[in-house]
């Protein structure tokens, strides 16, 4: 059977491009108490806004889908679910709140995995939540010719207990240890995890849960206020690269996991720098002129074509009538340009040279 072990990572010297992002997401980190007193209206509005496409992401990666009204119902509980994806998204959006609001109390042991993975498939007709995978399953992929092939073959339903108490284990050791930094500790681990693929169904979905789990406890907590599940989704061909580049090898222990590392770390980053952003566009201020000036900045720093509703999740500060208002002044000023009507209407920064 696979052993693993990541105390060995203490022995690893790591490159210049993962230390970079290691420092640049951990002095972000450093900023986030400053957010949370500063603006807290607003970081709740980007939470709200995040638990939504956190949940439709992570679904629609698995070809889990609704219509947009229909999953900003289901998140807020206004309406039941009417098949067999909206009552999967429900599960989700309930074990993403159980890990938003309780990440403290939920340690990363096999006993609490299966309990996540429970309430993730607790109203489908699956008689396997909450229990280890009791047949062999593989991960396929597509070939160019459209045929289904067989990419990775996980470990053995009987080998599967043992191996997600180990790493569990040994990610605890490891982490307690401070010897290697946690933001390279959890993509080894959500890799592991990925190539053992413990459960009948929802590995992908429970992968992105953990992730979020262990970044919480680590301090990192950008997956509140930002999707990664959105941007993972956002760049899934590099994703699946990524995971297939560090898999090759995995069941002799010849893999390397650098590509996933640096591309969870990169996504971790970019999250940062898009709260970062967004925060900075908002004015303190109150008032028309503060709308016309948040939406001004967005507009000017705004490569390309973009909408109202790209604009209002942005801007978090923003309400649907002040950036309408502002929109059409902007138009007025010669500021955008206005292109087509309606619901397919879209906004560009006019030239200033």
């Amino acid at each position: 059977m696979k052993t693993f072990d990541y105390g060995l990572l203490e022995q690893v010297t790591w490159d210049n491009e993962i230390l970079s992002y290691v420092a640049q997401i951990h002095e972000y980190k450093g900023r986030q108490e400053l957010f949370s007193r500063e603006k807290p209206t607003v970081l709740q509005k980007l939470m709200t806004l995040a638990k939504i496409q956190s949940t439709d992401a992570s679904n629609r990666l698995e070809g889990i889908i609704t219509t947009d009204a229909r999953l900003k119902e289901l998140m807020a509980d206004k309406t039941k679910p009417r098949n067999r994806d909206e009552w999967e998204i429900l599960g989700y959006r309930n074990a993403l709140n159980t890990i938003h609001e309780s990440y403290e109390y939920i340690p990363v042991t096999s006993g609490y995995i299966l309990q996540l993975h429970r309430d993730l498939l607790q109203y489908t007709a699956y008689s396997y939540g909450g229990k280890f995978k009791t047949t062999p399953n593989e991960i396929i992929g597509l070939a160019p010719d459209g045929s289904v092939t067989s990419r990775f073959r996980p470990l053995a339903p009987y080998e599967t207990p043992e191996a997600v108490a180990t790493i569990c284990g040994s990610l605890q050791a490891a982490l307690a240890r401070e010897k290697v930094p946690s933001l390279i500790l959890i993509p080894c681990f959500i890799l592991d995890f990925l190539c053992i693929h413990p459960f009948n169904d929802g590995n992908g979905r429970m992968s992105r849960l953990l992730t979020l789990l262990l970044l919480y406890r680590s301090g990192y907590t950008v997956g509140k206020y930002i999707s990664l599940e959105k941007a993972i989704a956002d760049t899934k061909e590099s994703y699946y690269t990524a995971l297939q580049a560090s898999d090759q090898g995995w069941h002799e222990g010849t893999n390397t996991p650098l590509p996933f590392i640096r591309y969870m770390l990169a996504i971790i980053l970019s999250c940062y720098r898009n709260l970062a952003k967004r925060l900075a566009t908002i004015d303190s201020s109150a008032g028309a002129t503060a709308a016309y000036e948040t939406v001004k900045r967005y507009a000017l720093n705004t490569l390309g074509k973009f909408s109202k509703q790209d604009l209002l999740q942005e801007c978090p500060s923003l309400s649907n009538t002040s950036a309408t208002k502002a929109l059409k002044k902007l138009a007025d000023d010669g500021v955008v340009l206005k292109i087509g009507n309606g619901k397919n209407t879209q906004y560009v920064r006019q030239s200033s040279d």
